[in-house]
């Protein structure tokens, strides 16, 4: 009996030991989110597979933060084990604390660092805690900083195109139109910053002798103001013709909020789409789901500024499933139009933006009555699209693509002194749109791989009041019918009971 103990005893042991061994070996986690949250995707292990030399990544966490940003670090660190395991310990990865040492608290904000200001609760006490989340990415002499790994942000996106930047030899070039009224660079600074990690971008400027250069591969028109000459048109033939890539963010029409009207726009590009099977109507897209406007209303104490629902700039929340527009939530729109397609079989048209169910058009030229009580019956239309992708012979003979989005103000700032901040997935939907024509290595699904928003649907008046009596009722009613059960049950055990005394 002793011995059959001490066999058991010494078998388990074994098996402990193997499976220790085994687990220093090999790493397995199974990832059952819905976006494969924590699974590195395709693109990060080609980018990986193709490093020759180590990259380094020191990461600069506090200790004893609060719930919430402890589980960030988690998250970091499983991440960064994912990315050694994967790159044969050629993603070296350490974690210090700049609050141990005002030498490393010193060395965190001198690399870029962000100092964070949280409130921690102590004591039922609120207070403000200074921490660092971050970590610098180096190979060689170069080094890429991630200033803030955020909640819930994509953590793979920041680290896999900060190894990307620093490996990689040429970046391709991404030119943006200039020379008719078009957005330059400095007026877009957060999809400027956005695009710069993995692209060299470059204004070009169209003369009668110079063409679009031969390193362009993609080419921006943003918010084009004035006419394009036909031989420019011309010069956009050509580039499609040998195979460029093209995103055309356009205002057919614009409105002025001051003299409260609402008018067309013409550069020749509705011209040139027209001809190529697309049509950006000449209408404005109202939408119930809109976002509002500051107005001054007279009051008898004098004026008072409010805020009042204005449908013509529309809250986009309706994406079709592309790359282009996966992991967008929501874009804000100014002024868009309604686009249609009427081309042949040559050409594959997939619109990717729509409005809401509760939507409509305005034909231009209109007067905005900013007071408008809006009802139901106004919005009659519904999934309106508003941005697309058009693919297949565009010029010449070869095949092209370009994505249409039918408002070209959307990735804005406006000029330094004055720029705002814009919508985060609008600054994604233009630069998904340039990853999804520029870009072969797939970083594009990783820009908004993270956790997402999951709000909670609105329910209907009758549906809450029915789920509130339910959950108050549901209770005594399954308590009234255990005890009528038992009290069933203890009964048949009665006449059981009975019947046999009866019988003896």
């Amino acid at each position: 009996m002793l011995k059959n103990v001490s066999i058991s005893a010494a078998l388990i042991i074994g098996i402990i030991i193997v499976i220790n061994f085994l687990s220093t070996e090999f790493h397995l986690r199974l990832d059952l989110t819905e976006d494969s949250e924590y699974t590195l995707s395709k693109a990060t292990k080609d980018i990986l597979d193709d490093l020759e030399d180590p990259v380094t990544v020191k990461a600069y966490f506090s200790q004893n933060l609060p719930p919430q940003y402890v589980s960030v670090r988690q998250s970091f660190q499983e991440t960064l084990l994912e990315y050694s395991n994967r790159a044969d310990g050629k993603v070296v990865y350490e974690f210090v604390n700049p609050g141990e040492k005002e030498d490393i608290e010193k060395e965190a904000l001198e690399n870029g660092i962000q100092q964070l200001q949280i409130n921690v609760r102590e004591k039922d006490q609120m207070k403000q805690q200074k921490a660092f989340m971050g970590a610098t990415v180096s190979l060689g002499e170069k080094t890429e900083v991630i200033p803030f790994v955020q909640p819930g942000a994509a953590m793979e996106y920041a680290l896999s195109t900060a190894i990307k930047k620093l490996s990689v030899t040429d970046k391709p070039v991404i030119g943006f139109l200039q020379g008719h009224g078009e957005a330059p660079l400095s007026e877009m600074l957060e999809a400027q910053q956005s695009l710069s990690i993995l692209y060299n971008l470059q204004e070009v400027t169209l003369t009668d002798s110079t063409d679009i250069p031969s390193i362009v591969k993609t080419l921006a028109i943003v918010r084009p103001m004035d006419s394009l000459p036909y031989n420019h048109i011309q010069k956009l033939d050509a580039f499609l013709s040998r195979g460029g890539r093209l995103l055309i963010a356009m205002n057919r029409v614009e409105g002025n909020l001051q003299n409260a009207a609402g008018m067309s726009v013409n550069t020749g590009l509705e011209a040139w789409l027209r001809l190529k099977g697309l049509e950006v109507e000449n209408n404005f897209v109202i939408d119930s789901r809109c976002a509002a406007v500051t107005v001054q209303q007279q009051m008898s104490f004098g004026m008072m500024q409010q805020q009042v629902s204005f449908p013509y700039i529309p809250i986009i929340s309706k994406f079709s499933e592309h790359p282009i527009t996966k992991g967008l939530e929501t874009v804000v729109l100014q002024f868009a139009s309604s686009i249609k397609f009427m081309g042949d079989t040559s050409r594959r048209f997939v619109p990717i933006a729509f409005s809401s169910e509760k939507s409509g058009t305005q034909n231009a030229p209109i007067y905005f009555d900013i007071q408008k009580n809006w009802e139901e019956a106004d919005f009659p239309n519904q999934g309106i699209p508003v941005a697309g992708v058009l693919e297949g012979t565009l010029a010449g003979i070869g095949k092209s693509k370009m994505v249409v989005i039918a408002d070209g103000d959307f990735p804005i700032n406006g000029p330094a002194e004055q720029a705002r901040r814009v919508q985060p997935d609008n600054i994604n939907l233009l630069v998904n749109s340039i990853d999804w024509l520029s870009d072969d290595t797939g970083l594009i699904e990783l820009r908004t791989k993270g956790t997402s928003s999951r709000p909670i649907s609105q329910l209907e008046d009758s549906t809450k009041a029915m789920i509130k009596y339910g959950n108050f009722l549901m209770p005594i009613l399954l308590a009234i019918g255990y005890g009528l059960f038992r009290m069933q049950r203890n009964k048949i055990k009665q006449w059981k009971r009975m019947s046999e005394n009866y019988g003896e």
